[in-house]
């Protein structure tokens, strides 16, 4: 059955000018609990004869679990839940026959509503070859009436041998609709002649600052677009309206759900060069509206442009996180410098290990001048790492919130790149932060690559990309145990959800995941398992 909770502790909004109405409610909601265990310790629902993995260093595994509502009340043998959670009158019990439970995942890094909209748009994700691609453009535009936008992404032209598609490719299928697909990465996008036409770019267009407009040896525009030069063709496509971002919620957060995902970190659809009110428009038009209409079936924890930050300015006395995307260096530093000092969690993309290290040096800057605090200042991403910057990762308290399957992507690329040398040496260092006590939180970067924490998970075990036979880098492979936490309770301290969600222990909310093995040694061996059943808050939310 479906899932339609409200959001009291389900948006968990981390920086919002609105956050006082969610902590109001949260706070009530928690309290009916308390009192409901003082009146009648009595289990909505009994969870048995499963292995349970909780997350919990207190008690890894066990075999029961009850849940009262929405929150676990206890955790153990059956015999012990049973005994003092006698189920009562309207008490499910769910008897798994061995099959795994975990918590629920929390996906570290998302860009949710985004993601919701490519849904119903070309999709062009793991295509390895021209004529699918082409076939896929072709479908898409038998459905469109002739003038309106064909819009598609996720094409990655390293999975057919590094050839970029062109304009020419897909003008003679598209002859009376703009078309704009974006690459995986977001940094570049193809174009067809007539959306060239539209948005005037020609033989005579300069290149931008920032960006490239790639040209044929004639000088005309092929169609690819490249970072800032991409601004140039955007804002003639037709913003989303209210309705299609709120149906790509639901589409959005079915997918999650079916993955197992109950909790993502929203980074929003803001990119440089974008309005920084996006995130704004979709938190008041979409989550604040899914909120109070009841239809949320996720929790959601929302980051902002780092711009913005002055909206909060009436609340900075709550502890709540903040993100941002890479800007000039010195506006950056005295924004964090800002935003820190004003109580905000602070989280910047950083790729390269020249830009890690320049976002180590701000955070350990602003960190010394602000003073001592529990602040869990994030790194997204922080693919390359020079030796020695997984030890500042671990000594400054650093998260780094990063995304396994980009490590199946990059592997041939960073070679090709780096060199072998360096990109053997500093590409996803997941062991190695771990053993520098950094706090690792794994995410999908969903779009960019697919929301899928088992196939996450299953990665970092492996780290065999498609076409290798052995790992990339085996001494960075990550055991289950750690890469399971890495997707809930270190997850969950990383956006300071630790309290509420994370692992299963009692009084968390009851987010878990039933899986399709009984065998956990297989299921480390191997790293493959399925997801049979989702719950968020005692409540089966899938299938």
């Amino acid at each position: 059955m479906r899932l339609l909770p409200l959001l009291s502790a389900i948006l968990v909004l981390l920086l919002s000018v609105v956050s006082l109405h969610f902590l109001h409610s949260n706070y009530w909601s928690n309290l009916r609990w308390l009192l409901s265990l003082q009146s009648s310790p009595v289990a909505d629902l009994v969870v048995r004869n499963a292995l349970i993995y909780t997350s919990d260093a207190s008690l890894p595994f066990a075999d029961s679990m009850a849940v009262s509502n929405g929150r676990i009340l206890r955790v153990g043998n059956y015999s012990s839940v049973v005994q003092q959670d006698l189920p009562g009158y309207g008490t499910k019990e769910l008897n798994l026959e061995g099959k795994i439970v975990v918590p629920g995942f929390i996906d570290s890094h998302v860009h949710f509503i985004n993601g919701g909209l490519q849904m119903a748009q070309v999709e062009l994700r793991g295509i390895n070859n021209r004529d699918e691609f082409v076939r896929r453009v072709q479908e898409a535009v038998k459905n469109k009436k002739q003038g309106s936008w064909v819009l598609g992404g996720g094409w990655n032209n390293d999975l057919w041998g590094g050839e970029l598609p062109v304009a020419s490719w897909i003008d003679d299928i598209t002859p009376y609709n703009p078309v704009w697909l974006s690459r995986t990465d977001g940094h570049m996008g193809l174009a067809n002649s007539m959306a060239l036409k539209l948005a005037g770019i020609t033989k005579y267009t300069e290149d931008p600052i920032g960006g490239t407009i790639m040209k044929t040896t004639s000088g005309e525009p092929n169609g690819l677009l490249i970072d800032s030069a991409m601004k140039l063709l955007l804002p003639w496509i037709p913003e989303v309206s209210v309705d299609e971002r709120r149906e790509a919620l639901v589409r959005a957060s079915n997918l999650a759900l079916m993955r197992g995902v109950t909790t993502v970190v929203d980074f929003g659809r803001y990119v440089p060069g974008t309005s920084v009110q996006l995130s704004w428009e979709d938190f008041s038009d979409v989550y604040h509206w899914t909120d109070t209409s009841g239809k949320m079936m996720i929790r959601v924890c929302l980051f902002f442009p780092m711009e913005t930050w002055s909206h909060l300015l009436p609340y900075v006395d709550d502890p709540h996180n903040y993100g941002l995307l890479v800007t000039e260096l010195e506006s950056l530093f005295n924004m964090t410098m800002a935003s820190d000092k004003s109580g905000l969690q602070v989280a910047i993309h950083a790729i390269g290990d020249k830009a890690n290290d320049l976002i180590l040096d701000v955070y350990e800057s602003v960190g010394s001048t602000n003073g001592m605090r529990d602040r869990r200042f994030r790194i997204e991403h922080a693919q390359h790492l020079v030796p020695g910057s997984t030890a500042r990762f671990g000594e400054q308290g650093i998260v780094a919130s990063v995304q396994p399957d980009h490590l199946l992507d990059d592997a041939d690329p960073a070679i090709k790149k780096l060199g072998v040398e360096r990109a053997q040496k500093e590409s996803h260092l997941f062991r190695s932060l771990l053993a520098s006590n950094a706090q690792l939180a794994f995410g999908s970067d969903w779009p960019v690559a697919d929301i899928n924490p088992l196939g996450s998970i299953k990665a970092a075990m492996k780290r065999i990309p498609p076409g290798w036979e052995s790992a990339w880098i085996s001494s960075e492979c990550l055991t289950l145990h750690d890469a399971v936490n890495a997707y809930t309770i270190s997850a969950a301290r990383a956006s300071f959800l630790d309290n509420d969600l994370g692992s299963l222990s009692p009084g968390k909310m009851a987010d878990f995941v039933v899986l399709s093995t009984d065998s956990w040694d297989d299921f480390a061996a191997e790293g493959s398992a399925s997801v049979e059943a989702t719950f968020v808050g005692g409540l089966q939310a899938y299938p």
